[in-house]
């Protein structure tokens, strides 16, 4: 655990990039992380797309606002999290489907299970659902973000893009999909000043209320 928050003292969000590549092995550690994340009801209605390619970063940069242009541009990896639209029946067959091939019970034992959770997305709108998959987008990029860390791998977390316009780019809205969080991974450039500063955090006394 003190390594875990060693890690976490070291990140912060790297505003400048180095040429230097993410491995695929490393590539590989960070995907089983965030696979791993935990998500609301199992479900895991997101997608995440990883861009690698110099010219489709390029491309994506021109979406991005500020000093997010040339993260886009000169990290090794993006992370484009993008949660599923209007997520419903076919979205919880899959999951059941997935239970009962890995953990090798009647589909009679979890039907009850798919039920419920659709009964849930059946009582919300299409905002309050896309709000709600959109949250879990969070929960994947968070793992993915303290994982690097523990990897010495830099990334930078981004809202700061033209949603529409990453969306057209990669075709999302055709798979029923949304961009919502961008991470950069790579590893950070010396002349980017933030490495020296101090972690500035609400001091324990203020942040937690004990009762």
């Amino acid at each position: 655990m003190k390594n875990y928050i060693e890690s976490l003292q070291w990140r912060y969000a790297t505003k400048k990039y180095n040429d230097k590549k993410v491995t695929a092995e490393e590539l590989e550690l960070l995907k089983d992380a965030v696979q791993l994340s935990v998500s609301s009801l199992g479900l895991q209605p997101y997608r995440i797309v990883v861009i690698e390619s110099q010219d489709v970063k390029e491309k994506l940069a021109e979406a991005a606002s500020g000093n997010n242009k040339n993260i886009f541009k000169d990290a090794s990896h993006l992370f484009i999290f993008a949660n599923e639209v209007n997520v419903g029946a076919e979205q919880v067959d899959d999951f059941i489907n997935n239970i009962i091939e890995t953990r090798g019970v009647p589909r009679e034992e979890v039907a009850g299970f798919g039920d419920y959770i659709k009964g849930y997305l059946d009582g919300q709108s299409d905002e309050q659902k896309n709000i709600w998959t959109a949250k879990q987008t969070y929960l994947a990029l968070s793992t993915l973000i303290n994982s690097a860390a523990v990897l010495k791998i830099d990334a930078t977390p981004m809202e700061g893009f033209d949603a529409v316009k990453i969306n057209e780019i990669l075709e999302l809205d055709k798979k029923g999909l949304n961009a919502v969080v961008v991470a950069a991974i790579g590893y950070r450039h010396d002349e980017d000043a933030m490495q020296h500063l101090e972690k500035v955090r609400k001091p324990k006394q203020e942040l937690f209320i004990t009762i």
